[in-house]
């Protein structure tokens, strides 16, 4: 098939499903991870490394090259300039800063000239799943080539000893199954992939079944997705119409935008994992009862999102691959300032800039650092007061602020995400304005006026201010 013909299928299909050109793209992209894993397992798994490495090599820039045409090689550079860097410097403090350095400003200078004012599909959605991936090699051949003892035990799980060879690192970052849109995963574990280690007597693993649930899973989330989409848009959630409505109205649906907004990551997340385990990726070790797990690139706990009672488990549920990759290689990183609060402002400025330039990432990750913040000086004020402690050990009481816990986080989350997914100033304000600012005079004002009066109304035990 030409790439006219192609591109005319492609544009006729979107417009007949109510989407756009590269979102779809993008979606086949993501489906396209089932039937490759399907061919890997039954022409190229436990075939020599250099067979395994090409395979990922050529179906990664070949999906790239469908979506983006020769924007692709913006991601070969990076890729080529960051590898150079390792083979001549790697395993040293200078190479982590060279490769951090290179790549960040790299994929700011292609947010700076592809940027508009909405979510852009061009070739930095990619380049930003691979500046991680890049970032995160540079650290673990770095911390491959220091003492044992000074390393963490995630660490010493993926420290590299020596550089990757160039099919490795290749096959590594271009790996069609999360090129795209992650999940990330360190260059150990894709090592351990080609060398047959999470399959069983020269088998593609045993896998079929967890990869078909999570893509059914994926699947559903799609579909809540499509039909919240017509209760709820970014647009209507910063219109006068919705303005208008009245303040529980208005509470509700602004929480059920948030999920509608979640989702649409949720069923992409969905997807791609479940390829990655059809592949064999996926692979956790074995459960009590000698069950293997294929939770290795989850990113995404189900069960724990969708029964928050604080604003934590959402971090702990959603993006986990992200998360904790900026946990072990940012925030982790700067227990040097001796200050928990600075380390993960820190972060959380890093993840914003690592999004990108428009306002909204900024207040976002700022919302959730007084989130958090709020979230603990509660739970401190909580379990240094005994009569606070033995009054919400009521069992009723704890159903009922269970219930109510859960209310906070449903709506809530739908305000804190305004600014991430509207973007700009004037939209996220129409939508803060029309919400009645809720959630800044909640989180905001929280250490300012509420603290200080709750704290003075339950004061530490005595107890607790002895020690």
């Amino acid at each position: 098939m030409s790439q006219d013909v192609s591109v005319g299928v492609i544009a006729k299909l979107s417009e007949s499903v109510g989407t756009n050109e590269p979102a779809l793209r993008l979606l086949l992209t993501v489906l396209a991870g089932y039937p490759l894993a399907l061919v890997h397992r039954k022409f190229v798994y436990n075939k020599p490394p250099a067979v395994q490495h090409l395979f990922s090599i050529i179906c990664g820039f070949l999906l790239g090259f469908w979506n983006y045409g020769w924007d692709i090689f913006h991601t070969v550079f990076a890729i080529t300039v960051t590898y150079a860097v390792l083979l001549v410097v790697g395993g040293t403090a200078l190479s982590v800063a060279l490769v951090f350095i290179f790549n960040m400003t790299y994929l700011l200078l292609g947010y700076y000239y592809m940027g508009t004012d909405t979510y852009d599909i061009n070739w930095t959605m990619p380049q930003c799943i691979l500046v991680l991936r890049l970032i995160g090699i540079g650290f673990d051949l770095y911390d491959g080539h220091r003492p044992p003892e000074t390393l963490s035990g995630e660490n010493k799980k993926v420290a590299l000893e020596r550089c990757p060879t160039v099919l490795e690192f290749f096959g590594h970052t271009l790996f069609p199954a999360s090129f795209m849109v992650g999940p990330q995963f360190p260059m150990k574990r894709y090592q351990d992939f080609v060398a047959g280690k999470f399959g069983e007597g020269g088998e593609a693993p045993d896998s079929v079944k967890a990869a078909v649930t999570r893509f059914g899973l994926g699947l559903l989330y799609l579909g809540i997705f499509q039909v919240l989409g017509l209760v709820v848009s970014d647009e209507y959630i910063y219109s006068e119409e919705f303005g208008q409505l009245g303040f529980f109205r208005k509470m509700v649906l602004m929480g059920i935008w948030g999920r509608f907004t979640l989702y649409k990551y949720i069923s992409c997340w969905l997807l791609t994992e479940g390829a990655c385990i059809l592949f064999g990726l996926a692979h956790n070790g074995k459960d009590e009862n000698g069950v293997v797990l294929w939770t290795g690139v989850e990113n995404v706990k189900l069960s724990t999102f969708e029964n928050t009672t604080e604003f934590t488990h959402y971090i702990l549920s959603f993006n986990i691959n992200t998360n904790q990759w900026s946990g072990q290689y940012i925030y982790k990183r700067l227990k040097f300032l001796g200050n928990r609060l600075v380390s993960q402002f820190a972060t959380l400025l890093f993840l914003a800039v690592w999004h990108g330039f428009h306002s909204g990432y900024y207040v976002c990750f700022f919302f959730e650092f007084m989130v958090v913040y709020m979230e603990r000086d509660v739970k401190t004020i909580v379990n240094s007061n005994s009569q606070l402690r033995e009054f919400f050990a009521n069992p009723t009481v704890t159903l009922v602020v269970n219930l109510l816990l859960r209310i906070y986080t449903f709506v809530l989350m739908g305000w804190c995400l305004m600014p991430f997914a509207l973007l700009k100033f004037d939209r996220y304000w129409a939508g803060f304005s029309a919400a009645n600012h809720v959630g800044s005079i909640l989180f905001l004002v929280w250490p300012i006026v509420y603290s200080p009066i709750v704290k003075t109304l339950f004061p530490k035990d005595r107890k607790s201010r002895s020690e």
